[in-house]
């Protein structure tokens, strides 16, 4: 067992014999939170952090070798739900089938590797996730025309959303509540430029502290202003206190800054469009 989180069996057997006719793509949710120094099990020295051990772990090679793919990477800037751990990094990996992911595990380059995550890793989530439909923004303004664009100082901002509703159908069925909620912060969203990277159905947990979740959502903001304006305006504060508050049991929300983002892309290529 990886001493940075525990492992779902349960969920390990499914991905590993999920049937060649059934099995498919799986994105890998990975929050990230590093140890202020760089431990490694061997005992060797080293001046590294924890973050630094991580980069050096990066199995791009494995990666690329059963077909995987990055489709996000990026940093958090701000925690502004969910106290503990505090999350340093996100990432998502596209893997064309479940039987992908635990080939990985398995690869002898990947486990040379594997000794800098150890060494690195504080604490980790990671949440095998499938692709929801989402709500369509229809003539969504250029980021060119909002009131808040992206600038050299403030470029794009990722709200990432880590979600269990009180629902136990939430995984693919959003609360009433929730529901509820979306219409108002919608309204103000979309005309201050909100594009939806993709929202995904947490299908299992490989890897964390025992806690389960229902959906992942990454909705990215022109700019942190952008952002604030929403997050501020009145009618989206009320319907966060008497809808948002009521539907969800747990979450996250943390505000990244990307600096990978093919998010979208790889579920429009994955649903064929």
């Amino acid at each position: 067992m990886p001493r940075y989180g525990d492992v779902d069996t349960q969920y390990a057997t499914t991905l590993a014999t999920t049937p060649p006719e059934d099995d498919g793509p799986v994105w890998m949710i990975n929050l990230m939170s590093y140890r202020e120094q760089a431990d490694y099990e061997d005992g060797r020295e080293t001046t590294r952090t924890g973050r630094e051990a991580d980069d050096e772990y990066a199995p791009v090679g494995p990666l690329a070798a059963v077909g995987a793919k990055v489709a996000f990477v990026g940093d958090v800037e701000d925690q502004f739900i969910g106290e503990t751990p505090k999350w340093d990094r996100i990432g998502v990996v596209r893997y064309p089938t479940r039987r992908a992911f635990i080939e990985m595990q398995q690869r002898t380059d990947f486990q040379e590797q594997h000794v800098h995550k150890e060494a690195g890793m504080a604490e980790t989530i990671v949440i095998g996730g499938q692709p929801l439909e989402v709500p369509q923004i229809i003539n969504g303004p250029d980021w060119a025309d909002v009131p808040h664009p992206p600038t050299d100082d403030d470029g794009p901002f990722t709200m990432v959303h880590v979600i269990r509703f009180h629902d136990e159908a939430g995984a693919t069925t959003t609360p009433d509540h929730m529901t509820a909620y979306q219409e108002v912060a919608g309204s103000v969203a979309v005309p201050n430029g909100v594009r939806i990277d993709g929202w995904f159905a947490a299908e299992g947990t490989i890897v964390g502290d025992g806690r389960s979740w229902h959906q992942v959502r990454f909705n990215t903001f022109p700019s942190r202003a952008a952002f604030t304006t929403v997050a501020l305006d009145p009618d989206r504060l009320a319907a966060q206190r008497d809808h948002r508050k009521t539907a969800i049991a747990d979450t996250y929300a943390l505000g990244v800054r990307g600096y990978i983002n093919h998010l979208a892309d790889s579920v429009v290529e994955s649903a064929g469009g």
